[in-house]
């Protein structure tokens, strides 16, 4: 039987295939994607992929119709049901697979859904993604074959090798907030293991995301927990996305920290066992990170924002520890290199568990500056990196200190602004911080002059946030 499949344009993304259920993606999508990346995996010399899903209303239905095309490609899936991303990676990891597939719709509304994909035990995105569309649309597949299907569940065993990596000293208070994301039934057996006391809001599994958001790096997507921590008096509160790769937190006051915040924390912990070893954060991340790493005796490295980029350069660096402002952490200390909000929040847990400080005294004793949230300006995909590049080339004529690692990041005597185009979205990023309220207002004029000399005209109203 001949096959030939076209994606919607907008489905195929940097780090994952993303859409919108019965409009930009369908179950005939999900069916291209297990009969293409099968035929990657076999052409590749492959045969086992494992497979998992999120809580989403749509996940069932285009899991099977992913697993129904992987097995017509001669693919022996493992599936590994409804659960995490990271319990999908950590199955990819301690199972003889070849390649995984995660059906999810991570942070997003209720009506997206989508796809990551894993290649051995390398993150499948960029132009892999847009070789499967290609693939797909040329139907340039392996002869059709009969596959097969096992049913397993590992959530026992990650849970196991999560807790073996606890190593708290005293009890702790607890709120979790699941935000009814697939992390609720693992989530619930984790805290039943870990010491002290824990209280979980919105553990039910529910697809309709009924309570809020599933986003944690949106403050109002925190007031919940917000609330819960300072009513039951908590050391802190941990909140996850809609598949929990990603981490929010919120100290014993029920303050927010901030991604760049919580890895400083993170990071000398692991720079106590490792002196001297490269921590990665991505060029959103505040100065204060990189001054903090520095001090404590590691190597801060810039890299681009992107949990696959992250990924890639940690391997290839042999970097223990890697974060984003998005809350996606990785640790490949003890761990295997993979972003894991389960994980790392058993880590941070016990970083807090064996420090005499409360998580508010840390969060104060950071130098304090003032930023920008990250402020999105529309921007058509044609348009957008060819933007970012004429910044980049009028600073550099001028003489200013930029990096160009991802985007277009500008150190001046008032802080640093940064200005890049998204992967996923037809929108520039742009985020700026300073030591004054002053400072920062002239760094938001010089970003907003560069963007007028390229045509475009930002609104920066309400672009305050200090940290």
């Amino acid at each position: 039987m001949s096959f030939s499949h076209k994606f919607h344009t907008s489905s195929l993304r940097e780090y994952d295939i993303r859409g919108i259920v019965g409009e930009t993606l369908h179950e005939a999508d999900a069916f291209a994607i297990g009969r293409v990346f099968g035929s990657i995996v076999t052409e590749a010399g492959g045969r086992k992929v494992a497979v998992g899903r999120d809580g989403r209303l749509s996940s069932p239905a285009l899991e099977a119709a992913l697993i129904n095309g992987l097995m017509a490609s001669g693919a022996e899936v493992i599936s590994i049901g409804q659960g995490p991303t990271p319990m999908l990676y950590y199955a990819a990891f301690t199972e003889p697979t070849d390649g995984a597939v995660m059906v999810t719709g991570s942070h997003n509304p209720s009506n997206y859904n989508g796809f990551k994909m894993m290649l051995g035990k390398k993150p499948f995105f960029g132009q892999d993604i847009l070789n499967l569309g290609q693939r797909a649309a040329a139907g340039e597949v392996v002869a059709e074959a009969k596959g097969s299907m096992t049913q397993k569940d590992v959530s026992a065993a990650y849970i196991a090798r999560i807790m073996r990596d606890w190593d708290g000293e005293k009890k702790l208070t607890v709120v979790w907030d699941n935000g009814n994301g697939a992390a609720g039934d693992v989530l619930a057996e984790l805290v039943k293991k870990l010491p002290g006391r824990h209280k979980v809001l919105n553990g039910k599994i529910d697809g309709t995301f009924p309570a809020h958001h599933p986003d944690p790096t949106v403050p109002k997507n925190l007031e919940q927990l917000i609330n819960a921590v300072r009513k039951e008096s908590a050391d802190v509160g941990v909140a996850f996305d809609g598949d929990a790769d990603r981490i929010g937190l919120v100290d014993n006051e029920g303050n927010i920290l901030f991604g760049d915040q919580f890895l400083i924390l993170m990071a000398r912990d692991v720079l106590r066992e490792h002196p001297g070893a490269t921590i990665i954060a991505d060029v959103k991340a505040s100065q204060v990170l990189f001054d903090e790493v520095a001090k404590a005796g590691g190597k801060p490295l810039m890299w681009k924002t992107g949990h696959s980029l992250i990924k890639s350069k940690m391997a290839e660096l042999g970097s223990p520890l890697a974060g984003e402002m998005s809350g996606h952490i990785f640790y490949n200390d003890k761990w295997y290199g993979f972003d894991d909000a389960l994980y790392a929040a058993v880590r941070m847990l016990g970083v807090i568990a064996r420090s005499s400080e409360s998580v508010a005294q840390f969060r104060a004793s950071l130098p304090h500056v003032v930023n920008t949230p990250e402020l999105r300006f529309d921007c058509t995909e044609d348009r957008k990196f060819e933007v970012v590049k004429e910044v980049a080339a009028r600073l550099k004529a001028s003489g200013d200190k930029v990096s160009d690692t991802d985007g277009v990041r500008v150190n001046t005597e008032d802080g640093w602004w940064l200005l890049r185009a998204s992967n996923t979205q037809a929108v520039l990023v742009a985020r700026a911080e300073s030591t004054s309220e002053a400072g920062l207002s002239r760094l938001k004029s010089e970003l907003a002059g560069q963007l007028a000399a390229s045509g475009l005209a930002p609104d920066f109203s309400g672009a305050n946030a200090g940290h």
